[in-house]
């Protein structure tokens, strides 16, 4: 299960706890043990077994999550029971409640925590007198509520990082993506500019020069002179023109790592290939293809890396890999987040394929790629 790192620090000293009140019981007090050793050590095996896979395999509220639930329960109460004069083995309770906390509602462990109390109070009214089984169940059940308490605490905390961390990356995005449209907006003024004024100076350079070259002498350099002025200043104003659209360039692997910038956990790595080139509509496509990726890595994937990796196919589309270490699932049932962004793929004859089997994996492959850049002319 991987959470962040106060929960693993947590899970880690509750393992090392569990693990030696198994290993020390048996061992230091086996006289306090109602059943034969080897079937309580086997009924411990049971209860590390079934708490493992709760932990590692069972969404939140799901039939698997309350029926492994309920045989923890039912092995833990076993062994509490079973061994009535161990000492600290109760402590096991406290490890079930805490745990139940990630895979079932707050009200279904309420349950748990009162069955364990019940269960210490048993325990302890079976060794000693009715006052010790009430003391016991009060102060156990003190210890749950408090490790309960903490268990939400660390849990909302995570919630609300993951939010924020989905809520940032939504942000860069739409901020992204709005930066692109100014560009295109940007982009349409300048060539109404470029037809409009360098238009104009180029007729009059044009008639300059048609004019000189009727005339003779003086009255032809006195043109020539002027075809020249208007030429410099053709040719500073595409500088400066080119100058303002090499600077609002876009850069797809700067658009991607802006988005994905504040994103803690997991690990974003972005890799975009120097042979990509895409337009602006392609880029708002793939943008939109990471945010959503990202956010459903956040929410679901619980996962230490991420991996973004844009390249061509090997017929020359573009292509975005998205790879998490998560858990991925046998079957993916797409939300309306993907099933709008294969909507918006598929608008540009491109194609969608996601697949759980080894963590999160998204692919998402465009339409034939526009024409490759030309070299950059230099304007001297």
């Amino acid at each position: 299960m991987r959470r962040t790192d106060p929960e693993i620090w947590a899970g880690i000293a509750m393992l090392v706890v569990v693990l030696g009140l198994g290993a020390l019981v048996p061992a230091a007090a086996p006289e306090s043990l109602t059943i034969p050793v080897g079937a309580w050590l086997t009924a411990f095996a049971a209860f590390v077994a079934v708490t493992a896979w709760l932990v590692l395999g069972a969404r939140f509220a799901t039939a698997r999550a309350y029926l492994l639930l309920g045989v923890q329960v039912v092995l833990v109460g076993v062994l509490v029971l079973t061994a009535p004069g161990a000492g600290w083995l109760p402590i096991l309770l406290v490890a079930v409640a805490a745990v139940s906390v990630y895979v079932v509602p707050v009200r279904v462990t309420a349950v748990v925590v009162v069955v364990n109390v019940v269960v210490v109070a048993v325990s302890a009214g079976v060794r000693g007198s009715p006052t010790d089984a009430v003391l016991g169940g009060a102060i156990y059940l003190l210890i749950q509520v408090a490790s309960v308490g903490s268990t939400l605490a660390l849990r909302r905390e995570r919630t609300m990082r993951e939010q924020l961390a989905a809520a940032h990356v939504e942000l860069r995005a739409a901020a992204v993506l709005r930066d692109v449209s100014t560009r295109s907006d940007e982009r349409l003024r300048i060539a109404r500019e470029l037809h409009d004024v360098l238009g104009h100076q180029l007729t009059v350079l044009a008639l300059e020069l048609e004019t000189a070259s009727h005339q003779d002498g003086d009255r032809a350099r006195e043109h020539v002179l002027r075809a020249k002025a208007v030429a410099r200043e053709l040719l500073g104003d595409v500088r400066a023109t080119v100058g303002e659209l090499r600077r609002r360039a876009p850069s797809l692997e700067e658009a991607i790592e802006s988005v994905v910038e504040r994103v803690p956990t997991p690990r974003v790595r972005v890799r975009v290939a120097d042979d990509v080139a895409v337009d602006e509509e392609q880029t708002v496509v793939l943008v939109r293809a990471v945010q959503e990726v990202v956010t459903n890595t956040l929410r679901h994937a619980e996962a230490t890396e991420l991996t973004l990796d844009v390249g061509l196919a090997a017929d020359g589309r573009v292509r975005l890999v998205a790879q998490d270490d998560g858990r991925g699932a046998h079957r993916v049932e797409p939300g309306h987040g993907l099933q709008g962004l294969a909507e918006r793929v598929e608008a540009l004859g491109g194609t969608v394929r996601v697949d759980g089997a080894s963590g999160f994996r998204v692919e998402v492959t465009l339409a034939d790629p526009p024409a490759r850049l030309l070299p950059r002319e230099v304007v001297r």
